[in-house]
């Protein structure tokens, strides 16, 4: 069972992700935005292409048996996103997620969690300094413990 003694977890940094122009075209095309900063070899992510490796990072903590969360039990109630830059093609980048708070309520939990998405380095890879901090996405998710009747 999540508790107050899990605030400070963090779990190891996800696979690096490569972000293509292509996969920022597509991403734009599938939500319909035809802005075309997010077109062509200089293409910048929008603002929600981040959540597609941040959601990645949740695995790890819905998966950490000690923790004993269902998804399936689980609503996303918040979502906050603070950048140092845009998300840009040839970034590669890998998700990393702390929990930040827990409160318990009954048979409720409020979990708060921050995801970093910073750059990695990749052999071959463009000269951009690994580790550079993007994105920080903050969300909070209500999770019940009680099977549905």
């Amino acid at each position: 069972m999540i508790s107050a003694e899990h605030v400070g977890r963090s779990y190891p940094p996800g696979d690096p992700t490569p972000v293509s122009a292509g996969r920022i075209a597509a991403f734009a095309d599938a939500i319909g935005d035809p802005d075309p900063a997010y077109r062509g070899a200089d293409a910048a992510a929008p603002p929600t292409f981040v959540m597609s490796v941040a959601a990645d990072a949740w695995q790890a903590m819905f998966d950490d048996p000690e923790l004993g969360l269902s998804l399936a039990r689980t609503v996303h109630a918040d979502q906050r996103f603070h950048w140092s830059r845009p998300l840009r093609a040839g970034d590669t980048i890998a998700p990393q997620l702390t929990i930040t708070s827990v409160r318990t309520r009954g048979a409720t939990e409020t979990i708060g969690i921050r995801v970093v998405i910073s750059t990695v380095a990749v052999e071959g890879g463009p000269a951009e300094p690994a580790g550079e901090e993007i994105c920080t996405a903050e969300s909070t998710f209500v999770h019940n413990r009680e099977a549905a009747a």
